[in-house]
């Protein structure tokens, strides 16, 4: 049986004071039965590092550069990352898609950089409102995963999956369960047609905008393994509800 994980993705949020707060309350909480981890802003790595260390709590970072080091300024390493002992990573996130124009094979090199440093990507995939409208959204997910599955071979089966409608990140809309469960589905076919094995073990996360009053039904559909959590994530009541709906 697959262990759910929630993880929170913070984004461009935070500050040293209102971060000791928020991890406190984290800490202070409880999660029995599934994985927490968060994702924060890498300024803010040392601090979650030091505030979550000899906790349950696991951390990450939101992007990782393509290139091992050299002159890529402002990039952040792989390698970088582990130094402050992060366990995952983002990757291919929406807003890193739309923004900074991130191709499919991009977010594939970086999958990579991320496992042979020896971080877990969370690879996320989804479609527009109007890809959806156009019936394109089992295409997009699958477009964007081949490029994943050709670099990783036989690491497929280390990374997390996230799927995140770009209709519904901050956007207060969500997919009804059946919906979210129905493109997991899909995704879990895909990556059962590459690796039948590594298909039954591989967590797909929900990626948009996943809340206490909604977990619950979420997390019961068959092929959803969890929630990338985003506003939730910056209120500790709001992102121990759901953990506890896990």
């Amino acid at each position: 049986m697959r262990n759910k994980l929630i993880a929170g993705n913070w984004k461009m949020n935070g500050s040293l004071a209102v971060n000791a707060t928020l991890l406190d309350g984290l800490r202070s909480g409880s999660a029995a039965g599934c994985e927490l981890a968060v994702c924060v802003p890498v300024a803010y790595l040392a601090q979650t590092q030091t505030a979550l260390a000899g906790s349950a709590i696991t951390w990450g970072a939101q992007d990782v550069s393509e290139h091992d080091s050299g002159a890529y300024t402002g990039e952040i390493s792989a390698s970088m990352l582990k130094d402050f002992a992060c366990r995952y990573v983002i990757v291919g996130h929406s807003e890193r898609r739309t923004y900074h124009h991130e191709s499919d094979e991009l977010v594939a090199t970086k999958s990579a950089q991320a496992l042979k440093s020896g971080l877990i990507p969370i690879v996320c995939v989804g479609e527009t409102l109007q890809e959806r409208e156009q019936g394109q959204t089992d295409a997009v997910v699958i477009r964007q995963l081949q490029p994943v599955i050709a670099a990783l071979a036989s690491r497929l089966s280390e990374i997390v999956i996230a799927y995140e409608p770009v209709w519904a990140i901050g956007t207060g809309k969500t997919a009804t369960p059946e919906m979210a469960q129905q493109v997991h589905a899909v995704i879990r076919a895909a990556l059962a047609r590459a690796d039948a094995t590594a298909a039954t073990t591989i967590r797909i996360l929900y990626g948009g905008s996943m809340k206490p009053d909604n977990a619950k039904e979420l997390l019961a559909m068959s092929d959803i393994d969890g929630g990338l959590i985003g506003g939730a994530s910056l209120e500790a009541a709001d992102f121990l509800a759901i953990a506890a709906a896990a």
